[in-house]
């Protein structure tokens, strides 16, 4: 299962080209909402809608979640993939892990940042330095590419920001916990959508086709997949798809759409990965039983 999810979510950021290519950024993200929400709501019925385990009814933080794990970077990805490749876009996301260290360091009880975690996060946040590139802090009129390259960077931030809290959260159906951020981050994009680029376009076949897969697979699909990973494996062994999505996502769109895999962003992606590695050390050698 962790084999198909870091495929599955390292593909996304190629369908998001692909998608691209017919449709708006944000009626992108709106559509790739719409039907995840949709699949996620049918299985959540079969459950019988059950969501609160207790009597906390959390409803401002299930709000906020889902504008930060779908709405804000669902967006963010679709907009600053106009500017990026597929494969840094891939990379960026890599990032997620390294965000959170600080953040749980404050918010999670039992996350305290130590040294090697510590080092792990500089290196990696070299490797983020790398990956945005100097000429995102130069002024000139070409901004569209830093810009892009910084709406990717937001869409990880706000995913961290999200993991954080979700950890915060009472316990709660996960099912229910799948559905409930798409609800609020499809009451969110699809609003922002129609006032910013107009009421919603009428894709082609095969763009409707794409913006299903992404929404279906990729979006609801493996949402799913993933809690049934954390509910049977946990959450450290969930995070062995944080080395295979970059990977993923530079070798397929080095194959499939022509992209060029650049000195910057194989540097940025080794510094990435061995700071996420570094500071989740510890927690994977606990897994293999070697520690």
């Amino acid at each position: 299962m962790v084999l198909t999810l870091g495929l599955v979510w390292g593909a996304t950021f190629l369908v998001i080209e692909l998608a691209l290519a017919g449709v708006t950024p944000l009626w992108l993200a709106a559509f790739r909402i719409t039907f995840a929400m949709l699949l996620t709501l049918a299985i959540w019925g079969l459950r019988g809608f059950r969501l609160f385990l207790t009597d906390a009814r959390p409803w401002g933080t299930l709000a906020a979640i889902g504008a930060l794990s779908s709405a804000v970077p669902f967006m963010a990805l679709s907009w600053g993939q106009q500017y990026v490749t597929s494969g840094f876009a891939g990379v960026s996301m890599a990032a997620v892990a390294l965000m959170v260290l600080p953040l749980a360091h404050f918010f999670v009880p039992g996350e305290r940042m130590h040294l090697r975690r510590a080092v792990g996060f500089a290196i990696g946040f070299v490797g983020v330095v790398v990956l945005i590139g100097g000429q995102a802090f130069v002024s000139s009129g070409a901004v569209q590419e830093p810009l892009g390259r910084l709406a990717c960077l937001s869409a990880a931030a706000c995913y961290a920001v999200s993991s954080v809290t979700m950890r915060r959260l009472p316990p709660i159906d996960p099912i229910g916990l799948a559905a409930m951020p798409l609800i609020f981050g499809a009451a969110i994009v699809l609003p922002a959508a129609w006032a910013v680029e107009g009421p919603p376009p009428l894709p082609g076949p095969q763009t409707l086709a794409v913006l299903a897969f992404l929404g279906l697979v990729p979006t609801a699909g493996a949402n799913l997949l993933r809690v049934l990973v954390i509910r049977s494996a946990g959450p450290v062994f969930m995070s062995l798809t944080n080395y295979q999505v970059p990977l993923w996502s530079v070798l397929l769109g080095v194959v499939f759409l022509g992209e060029p895999a650049g000195a910057s962003l194989l540097v940025a992606l080794v510094l990435i990965l061995a700071g996420v590695l570094l500071s989740q050390w510890g927690a994977l050698m606990r897994l293999f039983g070697r520690g």
